[in-house]
């Protein structure tokens, strides 16, 4: 599936977790899927764990998180030793 379409998968609704990104109108928050797969859950566990998830939405997921990642920029942080 083509980018673009992957990312119709994820929505915004100011009523659902405040706005936060979640996955096809639904109260599943695109970062709680990030957290599972940072955790070392594997795709399929995910998808086991919610009947109406598809393989898609959890490889939105990614895309998403890609395209914010993407866009930031980090300054690196200087920290003075106090010797």
């Amino acid at each position: 599936m083509e980018e673009k379409k992957l990312l119709e998968r994820i929505t915004i609704n100011p009523k659902i977790f405040g706005g936060k990104p979640i996955i096809r109108g639904r109260r599943l928050a695109v970062e709680h899927i990030l957290g599972m797969l940072a955790a070392g859950d594997s795709s399929e566990t995910i998808l086991e764990g919610y009947p109406w998830l598809e393989p898609e939405d959890v490889q939105a997921c990614l895309v998403y998180a890609h395209k914010v990642v993407g866009h930031e920029r980090i300054e690196p942080l200087q920290l003075e030793s106090y010797a």
